[in-house]
């Protein structure tokens, strides 16, 4: 569920801001979020139930946000708790086989062949996260320096896939988030794992980018997309610190 932007010269699509008042209640030892007393549904039209007041309240938060027209865009948790209730069973197994192959093309095992400065930056950052995934999730991938593609084992690959599928609803949604976000399942894992916060994770899969930005210096619209990626990861944190 999106809303295309309003841009000049195009009509608005965002739906209006319909509601005035947004609260939380408790429901059978799960909570709800209330627009105007009626309680907020999902994508597809299922309850919006969830398993923590701080997530029900980090919810609200974003729908109080919302001014003159609902933008979703910008709705992170609210997004990911609708892919987290809506998601069929056919679904949750394309996400598990989607982090997957990120672990086959990770971002942590791709050094750059040059200047050496990043290559050890790299290095230094991400050598630790590969041990760690190693250790304790079976998740051993090799590293490589360039871009020429590597084979990872096919047991790595199957310990990530499982590690994923028995996971529930909602740890799920934020791992799916988090890996494209990242572009890295080594580094989605170890925020869902609390190894990482979010936050610094997103820092460490820019770490070219921000390498490049001390050299040339940063665009406009680099900068838009950085503040958004780092708008996306502090809602990680909260999804993830929400949760029971």
């Amino acid at each position: 569920m999106e809303y295309a932007k309003g841009v000049k010269g195009e009509i608005d699509q965002r739906p209006k801001r319909f509601y005035t008042d947004v609260s939380v209640a408790a429901d059978d030892g799960l909570w709800r979020v209330l627009l105007d007393k009626r309680s907020l549904r999902t994508a597809a039209g299922q309850p919006l139930t969830i398993p923590s007041e701080r997530l029900a309240e980090a919810i609200a938060a974003e729908w109080r946000a919302q001014i003159e027209r609902i933008d979703l865009y910008t709705m992170h948790i609210t997004r990911m708790v609708y892919g987290a209730l809506d998601r069929t069973p056919e679904a949750w197994e394309a996400a598990a086989s989607e982090v997957a192959r990120f672990a086959g093309t990770d971002l942590v095992c791709y050094l750059a062949d040059g200047p050496a400065v990043l290559r050890d930056r790299q290095q230094v950052a991400w050598a630790p996260l590969r041990e760690w995934a190693g250790q304790a999730l079976g998740v051993k991938l090799d590293a490589t320096v360039g871009i020429a593609p590597i084979a990872q084992t096919e047991a790595s690959l199957q310990a990530v896939h499982a590690h994923v599928t028995s996971l529930d609803p909602f740890r799920k949604a934020g791992l799916a988030h988090a890996v494209p976000l990242f572009g890295s399942a080594v580094l989605g894992l170890a925020v869902e794992r609390g190894r990482l916060t979010a936050v610094d994770a997103y820092e460490l899969s820019r770490i070219d980018e921000a390498f490049q930005t001390e050299r040339w210096g940063e665009d406009a619209e680099a900068v838009k997309r950085t503040e958004r990626g780092r708008a996306e990861a502090a809602a990680l944190d909260t999804w993830f610190a929400a949760l029971p």
